[in-house]
């Protein structure tokens, strides 16, 4: 044999065999198989663009779980107690700051009524008569009337009636001031206590927190993020409460002060001609 046939044996038995082996594959078996090649062919430029485009994202929005609501829901009664306590403490003070605000513009209105008419009448009397019955400068004239007209025959004729008309024109005066002055230490109050209820909540939540971490023994995140957004709800709030009521207490001394000059003011001139005798 020569060295060709011994290089072409090998080769001549590889194409013997696989001769053999597709001649016993089954008809249909061949004819799924070359059927099942174009549908493989189609689908895959639909699965790369799937793969290209990235995964669908869901567009449903998520209740948070953290919020006001979830603190009013999940919360206990002490944590509750203390959300209704500040919220008392607001409505109270917004109440005040509402309230002290249409009573200086109203006394405001009248120092400029009494301005323009009480002293261009011919009398204290029919001045005072000129003003409306709810003014302050209406109540000093009648005050100091009063104290003139029932000086003389009474208990305190003994001291001199400048210091008696005086008297009861401050006492006057003071009752105006004191009117002003109501429901401010609510305002102060609330100022100074609330940014301590907020840290009282706070702190009550920080405990949740480290009990919540105790309990199950790992610090994940399910388990601290609900206890500490509801201590820092806590702090917004008592924040909320303090600002408003520290800004409106500044403003309504402040507001006051400049009422109660032109009160002082009108009561001085009142004085003065109340001694001249003129009635």
């Amino acid at each position: 044999m020569s060295l060709t046939q011994l290089v072409r044996a090998p080769f001549v038995a590889a194409l013997i065999a696989l001769a053999t082996v597709a001649s016993s594959l089954p008809t249909a078996a061949l004819a799924q198989a070359a059927a099942s090649a174009p549908a493989a062919d189609a689908a895959a430029p639909v699965a790369a663009a799937a793969v290209a485009a990235g995964p669908t994202i869901s567009k449903e929005s998520v209740a948070n779980p953290y919020g006001l609501e979830a603190l009013w829901r999940d919360g206990d009664i002490i944590s509750r107690t203390t959300l209704i306590i500040m919220v008392i403490m607001s409505m109270a003070s917004w109440y005040v700051i509402f309230t002290k605000l249409f009573e200086q513009s109203k006394l405001m209105k009248s120092a400029k009524v009494a301005s323009q008419s009480f002293w261009t009448a011919g009398s204290i009397k029919k001045g005072a008569e000129s003003l409306d019955e709810a003014s302050a400068f209406r109540f000093i004239a009648e005050s100091g009337l009063k104290a003139s007209d029932h000086h003389e025959g009474t208990m305190v004729e003994s001291i001199d009636k400048h210091t008696w008309i005086g008297m009861s024109i401050q006492r006057a005066v003071d009752n105006i001031n004191s009117r002003l002055q109501d429901g401010l230490a609510i305002l102060a109050t609330v100022g100074s206590t609330a940014p301590f209820v907020g840290l009282f909540g706070t702190v009550w939540g920080i405990l949740h927190a480290l009990t919540s971490i105790g309990t199950s023994g790992q610090a994940s995140i399910d388990k601290v993020a609900g206890p500490v957004g509801e201590a820092l709800i806590m702090t917004a709030i008592g924040l909320a409460v303090a600002v408003p009521a520290v800004m409106g207490y500044n403003w309504l001394i402040r507001r006051n002060k400049s009422a109660m000059e032109s009160v002082r003011t009108f009561s001085g001139d009142l004085l003065n001609v109340l001694l001249a005798g003129k009635r």
